[in-house]
């Protein structure tokens, strides 16, 4: 009889999880820190002490974390060979056999299909349109765009700009061209330090795990994160500005806000280039010095929009 491959085999090291552990895994909470950014269309225009629009924009919320899980079972049911190759995604449930690729592609599919009927039932069709986009983008990215060099760096972007998209849809507000310019080229920065990451950790076999990967240099992906990072400080401090003209009396609040935003950005590009972000998520919830600049960048730009006194 043939002996079994070892990738037909479950890693002994891997942790031993339930059924029900395994499917929250896949589902992986931990990433849904990224839909926050739902809240920050809404928040920058100062709709978010309205109801409905809070409600509205808690929802999208909630249903892009519901999308976003449903792409993570599609995801790795499709790329359960490759994870194997991967010195930490080879723990994943579906990698390791946990649960099956067929019942991961089912529920992934499941979730997709009631987020985006309950997007048009609870809040707007145009909600609905815009996590259409964001699925169709993320299939798409799992079943051919991955392979296809940039394509596959800005497919993964995109899915960070419609998640700020979303919120200002949810809420119905206008959105600024300087906001879209800040959330599409911070998330392409994002990006290229995910495949930085991804270069280095993978070394001679990223090829074998991401095809893409061996049609990047290093200095390639430092030229993106550059360009990236200057347009968003750029159109970050014009948009700045534009807010400091439409609210005379915290005009001083958005001026300063830009003082932690840089800091943000030098701070974040210094940890991509020690070769970590390869999970965006891990490095929000880890690293003290960026929670806390953040934290005072949120506090002077809601400051700016919601207090109405005089400073």
């Amino acid at each position: 009889m043939e002996a079994p491959l070892l990738s037909d085999i479950p890693d002994p090291e891997a942790p031993e999880r339930s059924f029900l552990r395994s499917l929250i895994a896949t589902a992986r909470p931990r990433q849904w820190i990224k839909n926050i950014l739902v809240f920050a269309a809404p928040g920058a225009a100062g709709v978010l002490s309205n109801g409905q629009k809070f409600t509205h924009t808690l929802i999208a919320f909630a249903l892009f974390c519901s999308t976003a899980s449903g792409v993570y079972f599609i995801n790795d049911a499709l790329d359960a060979n490759a994870d194997r190759l991967h010195a930490t995604k080879r723990y994943r449930p579906v990698a390791n056999r946990d649960i099956t690729v067929k019942l991961a592609i089912i529920l992934g599919i499941a979730l997709i299909a009631l987020s985006l009927s309950a997007s048009a039932l609870f809040v707007n069709p145009r909600l609905l349109l815009v996590m259409a986009i964001y699925a169709a983008i993320n299939i798409s990215y799992c079943l051919w765009l991955k392979n296809e060099p940039i394509i596959d760096i800005v497919a993964v972007a995109s899915g960070f700009a419609l998640r700020a998209i979303a919120g200002g849809v949810a809420a119905s507000v206008v959105l600024s061209d300087w906001f879209l310019i800040v959330a599409s080229f911070g998330s392409l920065f994002i990006v290229a330090g995910k495949r930085h990451a991804e270069h280095v950790d993978l070394g001679n076999v990223r090829a074998q795990h991401r095809s893409t990967l061996s049609e990047y240099s290093l200095a390639y992906l430092r030229y993106i994160r550059a360009v990236s990072s200057s347009v968003t400080l750029t159109a970050y401090c014009l948009w700045a500005f534009q807010n400091a003209a439409h609210h005379g009396d915290q005009a001083i609040l958005f001026r300063l806000s830009i003082i932690p935003f840089l800091i943000i950005v030098l701070r974040y590009a210094l940890i991509l280039d020690s070769g970590k972000g390869g999970a965006p998520e891990e490095i929000v919830l880890s690293d003290r010095r960026l929670q806390i600049t953040g934290l005072i960048w949120l506090l002077l730009f809601m400051a700016g929009v919601y207090w109405p006194g005089h400073i």
